[in-house]
């Protein structure tokens, strides 16, 4: 029955549960069509670390050689300073249902 229940709760993890918590969570420092103390996030998805032009990125996440897809975006999520220490994002998400889900809004048609 555990088993049943978890399983219709991740069926319900969706970009529309990511859209709200991408607005409660990330909202006051990203938008995604503009920089504001963040990076502008529409089209992160795919896209390399480091690169909206004019942003003024950490040295260190410029050179990452990151392409945010589902396992990057986790770990950035998950603990930023373990992925680029000298990163200047000091936010984190501690639920691993609101990460799944703000990476899935993140890589919807929404988003990119």
């Amino acid at each position: 029955m555990k088993y049943l229940a978890w399983l219709v709760l991740m069926c319900c993890v969706d970009a529309g549960d990511g859209n709200d918590l991408f607005t409660r969570r990330c909202a006051g420092c990203h938008a995604l069509d503009k920089d504001k103390e963040g990076p502008r996030l529409r089209g992160v998805y795919g896209r390399a670390a480091g690169s909206v032009p004019l942003f003024p990125y950490s040295d260190g996440l410029k050179k990452a050689g990151i392409v945010w897809d589902d396992l990057s975006l986790e770990r950035w999520l998950t603990n930023p300073e373990a992925v680029v220490p000298d990163t200047d994002m000091g936010f984190h998400v501690k639920d691993a249902e609101e990460r799944k889900a703000i990476v899935e809004f993140l890589k919807s048609p929404k988003a990119r």
